[in-house]
């Protein structure tokens, strides 16, 4: 059984929410349970945390403990089931997003380009869109969005056409299939950043990611209390971008709104300026980190 990834800036991580003894907290990714189980060193015999992961595989990582509650559900659905369990409103969230290090590992999920495996990338196993629905269902202008919007591809559209072509004489099942489908568009010796922002751009697509991080991030903003803290730590501009936008203007995009006496229209205020990045000594025990950022803020 591979390991779930060593949490990044977990002492970061746990100072941006503050935690008091008896409050209500939310891990919206659970996964091996790293954050959660500092998260619950810090919680007294009245704190409560609130743990939520689509993947079966977290299922194996629970924690035995009155204080914990685990959801089997994608964060997207935060404010529903932190009502149902009687945990609104609550101190504090963190959300650690992409993939883990395990799911990585696991050769048949088919998240990574070191393995063979069935195109897949369902991070909850039980969706029923695949990379391989995309890769040989979509059209080519579908394709080329995906590719430039979340894999930011330079020659997205061509790489799209090319995906279009091929498949008319196989369909495009593998990992191996689709490299080999693509091999005459991927850029002499940038083979693994450019398979690497291809795998992107379907896994965001397959999991509908910046869809659901916008859902999480507006209804995180109504289910913590004043003074609550929101920890996001991101691995790509994408989500970044998001955080960063909502936590400054409360919303995507466009300017923040004012109300009726010229004030900002936000429910959240920064707290770091700026994201907080991984030290070099981190950096060098875990190469995950590299890409991390994270930012912090307090609803106002």
């Amino acid at each position: 059984m591979s390991e779930y990834h060593t949490p990044v800036m977990l002492q970061e991580c746990i100072d941006g929410l503050a935690i008091k003894k008896d409050g209500t907290y939310v891990d919206v990714t659970f996964g091996g349970g790293g954050h959660s189980r500092e998260i619950m060193k810090h919680l007294g015999s009245e704190g409560t945390l609130l743990a939520f992961d689509q993947d079966t595989d977290a299922q194996q990582n629970i924690i035995d403990d009155e204080r914990f509650v685990f959801i089997d559900q994608n964060f997207r659905y935060l404010k529903n089931f932190c009502r149902l369990h009687g945990a609104i409103p609550v101190d504090g969230i963190l959300a650690d997003l992409g993939v883990s290090s395990y799911q990585f590992d696991q050769a048949e999920r088919g998240f990574s380009i070191r393995f063979d495996a069935e195109l897949d990338m369902r991070m909850n196993q039980g969706g029923e869109l695949t990379a391989k629905d995309v890769v040989n269902n979509y059209t080519g202008a579908e394709l080329h969005r995906i590719f430039g919007v979340y894999g930011e591809i330079q020659n997205a559209k061509s790489l799209a056409e090319t995906i279009v072509t091929a498949r008319l004489n196989a369909p495009i099942v593998t990992i191996a299939d689709l490299k080999n489908a693509i091999i005459n568009r991927i850029p002499k010796g940038k083979e693994n950043k450019y398979l690497a922002q291809v795998f992107q751009a379907l896994r965001i697509e397959v999991n509908q990611e910046l869809e659901a991080l916008k859902e999480f991030l507006v209804q995180s903003a109504e289910v913590l209390a004043v003074g609550g803290r929101l920890v996001v730590m991101s691995y790509h501009s994408l989500e970044d971008r998001l955080v960063k936008n909502f936590i400054a203007k409360g919303k995507f995009s466009g300017e923040v709104e004012k109300d009726l006496y010229g004030n900002n229209k936000r429910p959240l205020d920064a707290v770091s300026r700026g994201a907080i990045t991984a030290s070099a000594d981190e950096i060098s025990k875990n190469n995950r980190a590299r890409s991390a950022k994270l930012r912090i803020a307090v609803k106002i």
